[in-house]
């Protein structure tokens, strides 16, 4: 039978969408507006005409993919190897998964820069961030990665791989990243997000990245600030449209093989 949402039901999905829509599009409207209830795209003709638009957007972009394979490499076949070897280390890997919410990014960066100090080629590079991104971004992912696993049978997936001859590396690539695809996807999106939005960090380090050129127009243009907070908005939703496009498009041409 079919189930039906009902008033109350209704009612919250309601409140949702007013919730993430209105400053939306009150984002959207300021971003048009040009004095004098004119409104047009002056805001975004001069925002395409700034020279460090093109460069900031870049180093983010950049940024965000490295951050997406270091949670990828790294974390994933952590926890694979925790929940399969080490399950009493579970309340040590989410102590540390959650330290970011804790610590503040200001002393995230002061720890950071005192303790790691090489080496120069990455250091000088907007490529060092990617080291605090991966932990500002690590309780999203982790928790994304950590229900996907969780719903899995890892041991009896392990030995049926076994049985059949293949190798812990091939079982992973082969059997339990496909299984994983829907949490390694929300916890590429949730990442994603969070590098394209983080100021705290390049700011501090210097580093001139989308959400601090901002930061900068807002301070002398606020419309040209929300007409990039806007074009900000777009290419995340387009980013997470393409990663759920092309994760539904690789699990289509493996069943169909």
């Amino acid at each position: 039978m079919k189930r039906t949402l009902g008033a109350p039901g209704w009612t919250v999905l309601l409140l949702a969408a007013v919730f993430f829509i209105v400053p939306l599009a009150m984002t959207v409207a300021f971003s048009l507006w040009e004095g004098r209830g004119h409104y047009g795209f002056s805001a975004y003709r001069t925002l395409l005409a700034r020279p460090n638009l093109g460069p900031s957007l870049l180093v983010t972009l950049e940024l965000a993919f490295a951050t997406c394979a270091l949670m990828v490499v790294l974390l994933t076949p952590a926890m694979i190897f925790m929940n399969l070897y080490a399950p009493r280390l579970r309340p040590l890997f989410e102590f540390i998964a959650a330290l970011p919410f804790v610590v503040p990014a200001i002393a995230l960066v002061a720890g950071l820069s005192a303790l790691f100090t090489g080496p120069e080629w990455l250091i000088g590079t907007p490529f060092y961030l990617t080291i605090p991104y991966f932990f500002l971004a690590l309780p999203y992912a982790y928790r994304a990665i950590d229900v996907g696993i969780r719903a899995l049978d890892l041991s009896t997936l392990i030995e049926a791989g076994q049985s059949l001859g293949a190798s812990l590396g091939q079982i992973i690539r082969m059997v339990l990243l496909p299984n994983l695809r829907p949490a390694l996807i929300g916890s590429l999106l949730l990442t994603f997000t969070v590098v394209m939005g983080e100021f705290t960090f390049a700011n501090v380090l210097l580093f001139h990245t989308f959400a601090v050129l901002i930061n900068e127009v807002g301070q002398n243009a606020p419309t040209e600030a929300a007409a990039l907070s806007t074009l900000s908005f777009l290419i995340t939703w387009g980013a997470m449209l393409g990663v759920l496009i092309l994760g539904r498009g690789v699990g289509i041409s493996k069943g169909t093989a």
